[in-house]
């Protein structure tokens, strides 16, 4: 985390021009000189963040050196010992006036600030490697792989027992009591709980976008119609399995589970849910309008039919879902597709499976009960717990390239490396205890970690 606070500072220390501040070095002036400048200080900061940083990477490696790690474990280490020095010489050369282009890829230029932080990413993920995998080797278990075929396990015949159930009074019986029950109902099918963070990737996107399109008609049509799609998408979801919900302890209480609400209204529900939300975008503009019905249609079908009961990699490909807002809202205040919606999907769509994970770690007799290919019922928990180290990587790399678009500051930076902390500090907790309240910890982790993040871009891109 040291090393990804480096990263980000330097990135913002880019963004916002500080280095040409303090073009000598160590320091400023004739290179000993103290800044005279706020963006000098801004520029002599990173450097002595990268001085603190350098002595925890050389302290890492020694202290490797006296645990004799694995060969892997060691190499990752030593690919980030070496690379340092290396990376601190070049960002010398940088400050002091080396910004050259090398080469122009794809139309964009190849700067030495960009092999810079190619490096920087180098040397995080060697540590985030050789975290991964001394993890594994510490808390993994060679017999953990479950004994099913790729194609996971066989759902359970019978239903959860019916005492287990919530028993629903009749209309006759008690009709006050059975009202409340099935407005409450209508509200859950919509799945509430997924509302607030998609609605605030969508806010994330349109406060990066920004430009004369952000308007508080557009933003409350946006959101309004957000929530509204996720609703028909959870209502659709409850729809179609709601047979396998009566097999799972966790979603045997669903409406449709109990017959507290009737298929046929429960479909009638989801498609006015869909009109209304699909028209909101469309008076927001069409491009809005298309993405949303994809959304819907893709969460509904494609995840809940296809994916879900079908691949191991549903998690993954079905991050997409959640990644759609980003584009929702990007494309609502400018029309179209452009490079932060699409680095804010990104963020969303590597988060998903570093997130979700948890959660089927935690249920995962559960959805092996339901006949579900997760990732721990398949590959098994200790596989399951290395593709969290990872996908947090990837999503911490995507967090911290995401400065680079010019809108965000210190606020975003800041949020990046103490809740990425958190989340990170949460899965190593979860190696070493392999328990479910350890993995609910880690789940509502990466939930506050995305939060703080997209707060963040919300505060710092309208600040500007």
């Amino acid at each position: 985390m040291g090393v990804y606070l480096l990263l980000v500072v330097g990135a913002t220390t880019a963004v916002t021009d500080a280095a040409t501040a303090c073009t000598a070095w160590p320091a400023c002036g004739d290179g000993f000189a103290p800044p005279t400048t706020e963006a000098g200080w801004i520029a002599l900061g990173h450097r002595a963040v990268a001085v603190a940083v350098g002595l925890l990477v050389l302290a890492t490696g020694v202290a490797a050196w006296r645990a004799r790690p694995s060969r892997r474990v060691a190499g990752a280490l030593a690919s980030s010992f070496l690379l340092y020095p290396a990376q601190s010489l070049l960002g010398a050369y940088v400050a002091t006036g080396g910004r050259e282009t090398l080469a122009v890829v794809a139309g964009v230029p190849v700067t030495m600030s960009t092999v810079h932080l190619a490096g920087g990413l180098a040397v995080f993920f060697g540590l985030l490697a050789a975290l991964a995998w001394e993890l594994e080797a510490r808390t993994g278990d060679p017999d953990d792989e479950p004994a099913i075929g790729p194609d996971g396990p066989e759902p359970a015949a019978e239903p959860v027992a019916s005492e287990d159930r919530p028993s629903i009074p009749s209309w006759r019986a008690d009709p006050v009591h059975r009202g409340r029950l099935t407005a409450a109902a209508y509200f859950r099918l919509m799945k509430p709980r997924l509302m607030w963070l998609l609605c605030l990737v969508a806010s994330a996107a349109m406060a990066l976008a920004g430009g004369p399109g952000l308007s508080a008609p557009v933003v409350a049509a946006t959101l309004a119609g957000g929530a509204l799609s996720i609703g028909a998408s959870g209502t659709f979801n409850h729809v179609f399995e709601r047979d396998i919900d009566r097999r799972m302890q966790r979603t045997s209480d669903r409406p449709l589970a109990v017959d507290l609400v009737s298929v046929r209204n429960a479909t009638a529900f989801g498609l006015l849910l869909t009109v209304v939300s699909v028209g909101l975008f469309a008076w927001v503009n069409p491009l809005a309008a298309v993405l949303g019905f994809v959304a819907i249609v893709f969460y509904s079908v494609v995840y809940t039919l296809v994916l879900k009961p079908n691949t191991v990699q549903n998690t993954v490909i079905g991050g997409a879902a959640g990644a759609l807002p980003a584009l929702i809202g990007w494309a609502a205040v400018t029309g179209e597709i452009g490079l932060g919606g699409l680095a804010l999907a990104a963020l969303i769509f590597l988060w998903t499976p570093a997130h979700f994970y948890n959660l089927a770690l935690a249920y995962k007799d559960d959805y092996e009960r339901g006949g579900f290919p997760m990732m721990p019922v398949v590959r098994g928990e200790t596989t399951t717990r290395r593709h969290i180290v990872w996908y947090f990587g990837a999503t911490s790399a995507v967090a911290a390239g995401m400065v680079g678009l010019g809108r965000l500051d210190w606020l975003y930076a800041l949020a990046g490396v103490v809740g990425g902390g958190v989340f990170l500090w949460a899965i190593v907790r979860l190696h070493y205890e392999r328990d479910e309240p350890a993995a609910f910890r880690a789940f509502h982790a990466s939930n506050a970690y995305l939060g703080v993040v997209l707060l963040a871009v919300v505060v710092d891109a309208l600040a500007l």
